[in-house]
């Protein structure tokens, strides 16, 4: 089977429980940004030196493809929805992460290639963050999904700075 179905060739996809829907709907932008952050962390695991980032993210990576099926459904036939064990997770790394810094102002982003590319990662997780808060304008969205989503950008903020404040680059 190939991957071409061709169905899409008129601007519509289906979601996961088959609807056909617009490519630019709303719910399909919701989703494909995030599926978007899920390839940017992809990259940016790989740039990280930061001692235990890689597993931290490649966590994050599971919990977005179950959030995407979530999001890629307008019924409440998806039956393994994201937890409240993954909003406390990410609150908790946040928590322990930011106690180790010390943050006193604005930040220009990019100091080393792994905190630059956790920084494009934190806007991306922001605009899938804007996509599904105007989805909830119109159809059901579970508060937790926005909030993992919040917390989330808050937490790729935080591992850029850890990781720029762990590894020194010269310029």
């Amino acid at each position: 089977m190939s991957i071409a179905t061709k169905t899409g060739d008129r601007g519509e996809t289906s979601l996961l429980t088959g609807e056909r829907v617009r490519k630019d709907n709303v719910r399909v932008e919701a989703y494909g940004t995030l599926d978007e952050l899920n390839s940017f962390l992809g990259d940016a695991k790989h740039a990280c030196r930061t001692e235990g980032f890689m597993e931290v993210i490649e966590s994050i990576q599971t919990d977005l493809f179950r959030l995407c099926a979530e999001l890629a459904s307008q019924s409440d036939l998806f039956d393994h929805p994201l937890g409240e064990e993954a909003v406390e997770r990410i609150a908790g790394l946040l928590e322990k992460m930011e106690g180790e810094l010390n943050l006193t102002g604005f930040v220009l982003p990019g100091n080393s290639p792994g905190s630059a590319k956790l920084d494009i990662c934190r806007s991306v997780a922001r605009r899938g963050e804007r996509r599904i808060i105007t989805l909830a304008g119109s159809a059901e969205v579970r508060p937790l999904v926005i909030q993992f989503v919040n917390r989330l950008s808050d937490l790729l903020f935080i591992m850029a700075r850890k990781e720029e404040g762990d590894h020194k680059y010269v310029k």
